[in-house]
């Protein structure tokens, strides 16, 4: 019988810096071909509109494969409930029985996302981040800046939303916080900045970027989603993605590629520059960019970490214990 975490004993579990490291190492696992990981299951909704994803996949040699279900509805908000919700399910690989429910309530993935928007910063960031800006107020708004402070000394940040009161009851912990006027006010003043929205038109301009900035998009994890100006990735010297194949599929790069702006071999896998650092930012005034879209190895190596860290081996003969 498969044991079953809540999200509190899940949440007393993780540590970010564990977290941001297996993530790391993950995308270097990714992009040496060593994870199974088939193309994403999709459900989209218009009204309300909402998304559901499917990822799954599983390391060679492990005992166990990873099944994730997550979803999205933009407006739970205005019904006082979150607007992500999920669960992960744990088999073994030898004899496909369920060894473990991970009931996160989407809390692992939005951790995992968070992670891996860390992890593009070590990467990419330019040395010295004068002020870190997060375009959006939801759950990964505040997720993003939270798990950039073990990776860099920021603490300064600015933050833009389409609701004003929203924007000004955005806080983070151990940040000073600054509300922007617009979204060019933003991009003027941080030379680290973070799109965490689900918007289907850009946001982010070319011409509101300045000389030396990085930007991470996490919100454009599904088709019909975009935050940055097609234009963007004329200008930034390095296009770095999670996934290369899904990122033509969908996410900010597909769309300047389909409109022959950059070619897909223009694009970078993280694993690839977590590997080699000459792939990565060269110089101070370089525009970077890391378009997140989500992979299941993400995943695998959260649902591992936690399950490692609640005690027990992972096989289906000795099922894990609350």
């Amino acid at each position: 019988m498969a044991v079953i975490y809540n999200r509190s004993q899940l949440e007393r579990a993780l540590r970010p810096e564990e977290l941001i490291a297996a993530i790391e190492q993950g995308f270097i696992a990714y992009s040496q071909g060593k994870v199974i990981v088939p193309p994403v299951g999709e459900l989209l909704f218009e009204e309300p509109p909402g998304d559901c994803h499917i990822k799954y996949g599983y390391v060679p040699g492990d005992p166990t494969f990873t099944i994730k279900v997550a979803t999205g509805f933009y407006r739970n908000a205005e019904l006082g409930i979150s607007s992500s919700n999920g669960i992960i399910l744990v088999f073994s690989t030898t004899t496909g029985q369920l060894i473990t429910i991970l009931d996160d309530e989407g809390f692992l993935t939005d951790a995992r996302t968070a992670a891996a928007g860390a992890v593009a910063a070590k990467l990419l960031a330019p040395a010295e981040v004068s002020r870190i800006g997060i375009i959006g107020t939801g759950i990964q708004g505040k997720m993003q800046l939270d798990y950039l402070r073990y990776v860099l000394p920021a603490r300064r940040a600015m933050v833009w939303a389409r609701s004003p009161e929203k924007a000004q009851s955005y806080q983070v912990d151990g940040f000073d916080i600054q509300v922007a006027g617009s979204i060019g006010d933003l991009a003027a003043a941080c030379n680290l900045i973070v799109t965490t929205t689900p918007s289907h038109r850009w946001l982010l301009g070319a011409a509101d970027v300045r000389p030396g900035t990085h930007i991470t998009a996490v919100g454009s994890d599904a088709a019909g989603k975009q935050e940055l100006d097609p234009q963007l990735f004329l200008k930034a010297k390095v296009r770095a993605v999670d996934s290369r194949k899904q990122c033509v599929q969908y996410g900010d790069s597909s769309y300047a590629i389909k409109q022959g702006l950059i070619a897909a071999a223009d694009l970078v896998e993280l694993g690839d520059i977590a590997q080699n650092p000459g792939l990565g930012r060269q110089s101070a005034s370089e525009i970077t960019i890391a378009d997140l879209t989500g992979v299941a190895v993400q995943d695998i190596q959260i649902a591992k970490l936690v399950v490692a860290a609640l005690g027990k081996p992972l096989t289906a003969s000795a099922p894990l214990k609350p």
